[in-house]
């Protein structure tokens, strides 16, 4: 989610914009969270009068860069703060530049982070998102850095206006916060217990998005099967997935990221028996060995995860499980690595995201004994990607020969246009390349597809398409693509109120519990 704005001339040492409109930039780190909270910054921001810097522009020349943080990973601060630096420059020649930072790294550095970075203007957490706009606004008045953490949520963020990433597809949250206590996690502590939202709000979002033409969403939340805990049902979430059946237009459900422990029978039936859930499910298993889970403070054990894949399959034998797995966690013996592998081997994923554990400051394991040596991490790592490497592949080639509906999706395929291919998603999520139709389709339209090869990530289908079918969605992207550029002017405030592309599987930490 990174642009910047267009070219304009230097008065006075800043920027003047064409028609005085101002440009922002978001850049997002971490989980699907942190994407789907990105998109409420940049409604919030277009709200009050910004625009998207557009692509393909200088770094740094936005007028209101943000910085969307994630503390899951060690090297979180350096990243950061090598990203400030470099920015300081530009907003030394640039007078009305501003800078905000927000996330799980605001809301656990607070106030070092002006310290470290004088140049900022804005720190804000990962509670109060909404009043970004307003501190902006108080920093330009002030001339002086605004920093505001609050405690706890102030209003759940899904009523905040939002600019979707995809006319086709979107987030929808369920909850915010995690119950859970990983020791390698520090995600609960940054976003707090879980809070889940009326079913009726999550439906009434589901109903409006559809009505706009989004045929596919994503139901997210920490801790995504948990939802009901706050309400006192263990079954809301099955609940949720049968009523996202009823709802007329909506074509795949997916949701990201449940927990083994929360992950029951009935959720099960309902993945199988509501057609419009896809069969795909993100199962994050962390480690194979039971000392391991133990020491992670994971509810489950092996046994239990392995008893979970067994009933999916069962119930919907073409589902695509894939995984999070940590390696090196401390005191993770090659015994215990072993116990891993042989999970992954049973289990048989089609794709599997894996870490190296580091450590993260503030979480319990940070303080354990039994580090493991960054060699023997990376050794092991590099065993346990080969294997699931092979894994994946076996997997996909069984895909070979079947005939599949393909969403189309913008900006999946990197090699499209050399190839003369369009790349979209299977009803399971898998990645799929296949030959251009001599018909005009679009990003949301759905290709009937034979496959014809498969890689370890992606399958290929080389003949020609089977059939093609515009859709609702298709004609939403076509609109949001054809729609004028907003009229300019700068309107501070805070906004009305206000869809992602099928994303892979988190980069580390924040949804994986």
């Amino acid at each position: 989610m990174s642009g910047n704005n267009v070219a304009g001339e230097v008065v006075d040492g800043e920027q003047a914009h064409a028609g005085g409109v101002k440009t922002y930039e978001v850049r997002t780190y971490g989980c699907q969270m942190n994407v789907h909270d990105s998109e409420r910054l940049a409604g919030l921001l277009e709200g009050a009068g910004y625009v998207r810097s557009p692509e393909g522009t200088e770094e740094g020349d936005a007028d209101v860069v943000v910085f969307n943080t994630c503390a899951v990973r060690e090297n979180a601060d350096n990243r950061l703060y090598g990203n400030l630096g470099r920015l300081a420059p530009m907003k030394t020649k640039r007078p009305g530049m501003q800078i905000a930072v927000g996330g799980c790294l605001a809301q656990k550095d607070r106030d070092t982070i002006t310290k470290r970075a004088p140049w900022v203007d804005v720190v804000f957490g990962t509670h109060n998102i909404g009043k970004l706009p307003v501190l902006l606004e108080r920093a330009r008045v002030q001339e002086e850095a605004q920093v505001e953490i609050a405690e706890s949520l102030e209003a759940f963020p899904s009523t905040l206006p939002t600019r979707r990433e995809s006319a086709y597809a979107a987030w929808v949250s369920v909850s915010v916060g995690c119950n859970n206590t990983c020791t390698f996690c520090i995600v609960p502590a940054l976003r707090g217990k879980e809070k889940d939202r009326r079913t009726g709000d999550i439906l009434a979002e589901v109903e409006a998005l559809v009505a706009e033409g989004v045929s596919e969403i994503t139901l997210l939340g920490q801790n995504v099967n948990a939802y009901g805990s706050d309400i006192g049902d263990r079954q809301a979430f099955s609940k949720l997935l049968r009523a996202c059946g009823q709802i007329e237009g909506l074509e795949r459900v997916r949701f990201t990221s449940p927990h083994p422990r929360d992950f029951t029978d009935d959720v099960i039936a309902a993945m199988a028996e509501t057609p419009n859930v896809m069969p795909q499910l993100h199962m994050p298993l962390q480690s194979g060995s039971d000392t391991v889970l133990r020491a992670m403070r994971r509810s489950y054990r092996q046994e239990r995860f392995l008893s979970i894949i067994e009933k999916v399959r069962a119930a919907i034998p073409h589902a695509a499980i894939t995984t999070d797995i940590i390696v090196g966690f401390p005191g993770e013996t090659e015994e215990d690595f072993q116990q891993t592998l042989h999970t992954v081997r049973e289990a048989r994923f089609a794709q599997a995201f894996t870490f190296q554990y580091s450590k993260r400051p503030g979480t319990p394991a940070a303080e354990m004994d039994g580090q493991i040596p960054k060699e023997v991490v990376q050794e092991r790592y590099m065993r346990l990607v080969a294997l699931q490497e092979e894994i994946s592949w076996e997997e996909n080639k069984k895909q070979t020969g079947r005939v599949l509906e393909v969403m189309v999706a913008e900006g999946e395929g990197r090699k499209d246009g050399a190839t003369r291919r369009l790349s979209g998603r299977a009803p399971d999520n898998r990645l799929v390349h296949f030959t251009k139709p001599d018909e005009e389709v679009r990003p949301g339209d759905v290709v009937t597809v034979e496959i014809t090869y498969a890689a370890p990530h992606h399958l290929l289908a080389e003949g020609a398409p089977l059939a093609v079918r515009r859709t609702r969605a298709g004609d939403a992207w076509e609109r949001r693509n054809a729609a004028p550029a907003p009229a300019p002017g700068v309107m501070l405030g805070l906004p009305t109120i206000g869809a992602p592309a099928p994303q892979p599987a988190p980069a580390g930490g924040c949804s994986t519990c």
